[in-house]
């Protein structure tokens, strides 16, 4: 019997055994709950970084068209020279510049060729009939209007002065400057003085010699006209000097954000639609704008040449959202079919099973790829991942590219690969180990 501040000896019943694995299990459950929050923080921060990218996507858009639509000359007489042969513009410019003409063409003087008994009958004869008078030279001023709007000069003169001022849109957003394009209190005005004086000598040269003594005339086509106009000029500055970074930014926080989740491929997937969607809804924006645009304007501004300008500036920039939104779901549809999802895999196996049938049917005509099959055949993979890398440096340093451009690059990439698969033979089958002869039997 232990005497009195003597510990007895412990009995090993199986308690303590049970302490250590009770242990081993709060341990786990706290490595678990440390796992499972680090993960939770991993997942917030790649959703974080995903959607800031995909909200920046339509900005980088809108950034890259007003710092390239602005800086390249070749480019924006690229986006204005069509407006020359617009039916909407050409209506418009004739229609301002008769309205112009009309109102110093001294109508009494066309009597100067008629003889002095005849000319006050005649002067009390255009009082009565003035206004028959005056429609039937404002018809003839309008025709001769028309045809210079409609003229090759016209053309080469819009053409001309656009490349001589090629910061127009800087001038019709920030309103800075001189020229021909002028921002006034929130109207958007073309001056059409060279137009009027080659209408003038038209119709001097159709035998209205009067017009020859009109002065120089220098009238302003309205084409584009908000209260909001100021709002969007500060907004546009901002847009240009972020310029071509802000596209950067937006790649790289979603490329962020994939690198940070846990499961990458999804994470790709998910922020590559992501960034489709966001400018597809930019897309649908430009189209609302518009209409809004176009029933805000006053009556007297040209809707439909206004409506031409808009289709014009924005051209650009619709193709840029279409081919960001073709890129989006290109790039995930490759990060989905290269996964390891039943139907991913379907559609693996039916490629592959449609590239080896053909692949069969040239083997027996007799087709062989020398060298090059098993070469390629070693390094498929690589070959591979060249190509992609190949079509996207091909994309990024297209200088404006198109849809078009897109699904060029697209097909050139799947017919390659196609062709490395056709191609490729798989190396020789590993042969049995070499080794000493087993014991012979009995």
């Amino acid at each position: 019997m232990a005497s009195d501040g003597e510990v007895g000896p412990v009995r090993d019943d199986g308690a303590g055994g049970e302490l250590a694995a009770l242990r081993e299990r709060v341990a786990a459950l706290e490595e678990e709950r440390e796992r499972t929050g680090h993960h939770r923080v991993r997942a917030f921060l790649a959703a974080l970084l995903i959607a800031l990218g995909c909200v920046l996507a339509p900005l980088s858009v809108l950034a890259s068209w007003a710092f390239d639509e602005v800086g390249n000359t070749d480019r924006y007489v690229a986006t204005v020279a069509p407006l020359a042969d617009d039916p909407q513009v050409q209506e418009a410019v004739a229609d301002r510049v008769t309205a112009a003409l009309m109102t110093r063409l001294d109508l009494p003087a066309l009597l100067s060729g008629v003889a002095p008994a005849d000319r006050p009958r005649l002067a009390r004869a255009l009082g009565e009939a003035g206004g028959a008078l005056e429609g039937a030279v404002r018809g003839f001023v309008h025709d001769r209007a028309l045809d210079v709007a409609r003229s090759d000069a016209f053309r080469q003169l819009w053409t001309e002065a656009n490349r001589r001022a090629h910061d127009a849109v800087d001038k019709a957003l920030t309103g800075s400057g001189g020229g021909a394009v002028q921002l006034t209190d929130d109207t958007v005005t073309v001056d059409l003085g060279p137009v009027v004086e080659r209408v003038k000598q038209r119709l001097v040269d159709d035998g209205l010699t009067v017009a020859g003594r009109i002065p120089e005339v220098h009238t302003e086509l309205t084409v584009a006209r908000g209260e909001q106009l100021g709002e969007v000029r500060v907004w546009f500055r901002v847009l240009q000097v972020l310029g071509n970074w802000l596209p950067v930014v937006a790649a790289v926080l979603v490329a962020g954000g994939v690198l940070v989740a846990r499961r990458r491929r999804r994470a790709l997937v998910v922020g590559a639609l992501g960034v489709a969607c966001a400018v597809a809804l930019l897309g649908v924006g430009l189209t609302v704008f518009r209409a809004v645009y176009l029933d805000a304007l006053p009556a007297g501004v040209s809707q439909g040449a206004a409506g031409s300008v808009y289709d014009a500036l924005v051209r650009f920039l619709r193709a840029s959202v279409r081919v960001v939104g073709a890129l989006g779901v290109v790039v995930a549809f490759a990060a989905w079919v290269t996964g390891g999802g039943r139907r991913a895999r379907a559609v693996r196996e039916v490629w592959a099973d449609g590239i080896g049938a053909l692949r069969g049917l040239a083997d027996r005509a007799g087709f062989r790829t020398g060298p090059v099959g098993p070469w390629a055949g070693r390094y498929r993979a690589a070959l591979g991942w060249g190509l992609v890398a190949a079509a996207a440096l091909a994309l990024v340093l297209w200088s404006w590219p198109t849809p078009g451009v897109l699904v060029g690059l697209g097909l050139g990439l799947v017919f390659a690969l196609a062709v490395v698969t056709f191609v490729a033979e798989p190396g020789p089958a590993p042969g049995p180990v070499a080794g000493p002869a087993p014991p012979p039997l009995g």
